[in-house]
């Protein structure tokens, strides 16, 4: 007789960083494209999370990605990363238009005592697909970007994180009184990950 043997996916701090760290390379990427921030034919077909997704083909974004990735990843593993904002602003005023929050909590236990969790993988790439969607939908809910923009990633570290070398200390990048939509989070147990863009509000609509 045949038997069913039920299986639970084991999330570890590692795992849950590279999950994080990948996530975020691949919304940055979608975010740059979604928001006409570099043209659309540099850029890639993919597929992932069930998706169909584009990356930079541009050597410069590509190697900023893969290093920031990298920087997460070893703030994420350390639980010393409390949020990621992707920033976009004007190229010839550098004001800023939108920032995208990524807000980040993570299992102190599981950082402190190396015990991990229990989270199926399927259900992860289910909440990460509502992200991206979202990401993918957002010409329906954000002003349009009408000139050539520019973009920055700021992290919000533990004060006791020493700055690597490759980064500098920067101003937040506040956007004055602005307009914001909550998108989906995700949760693998170890990092919960909550999305959040602000946006400059058009003068017309300041009534």
């Amino acid at each position: 007789m045949a038997s069913k043997t039920a299986s639970k996916d084991i999330i570890t701090l590692r795992g849950s960083t590279a999950i994080v760290s990948e996530f975020f390379g691949y919304a940055a990427n979608s975010i740059l494209y979604n928001r006409g921030v570099y043209p659309e034919e540099s850029f890639g077909r993919v597929k992932k999370y069930g998706l169909p997704l584009l990356l930079s083909q541009d050597e410069g974004v590509k190697t900023f990605i893969a290093n920031l990735n990298t920087q997460l990843s070893e703030w994420l593993e350390a639980g010393k990363l409390q949020r990621i904002v992707l920033v976009i602003m004007s190229k010839a005023t550098n004001e800023v238009l939108e920032r995208w929050n990524f807000s980040i909590e993570t299992d102190s236990e599981v950082v402190e005592k190396g015990v991990s969790r229990e989270k199926s993988d399927k259900e992860i790439m289910r909440e990460i697909q509502a992200i991206m969607r979202q990401i993918a939908s957002s010409i329906t809910y954000l002003p349009c970007l009408d000139e050539p923009c520019i973009f920055d990633v700021l992290a919000y570290t533990d004060a006791d994180v020493a700055v690597p070398f490759t980064w500098t200390e920067s101003d937040p990048k506040l956007i004055a009184n602005p307009q914001m939509v909550k998108l989906h989070s995700f949760d693998t147990k170890i990092h919960k990950v909550d999305t959040l863009v602000s946006y400059k509000n058009d003068e017309w609509d300041e009534q």
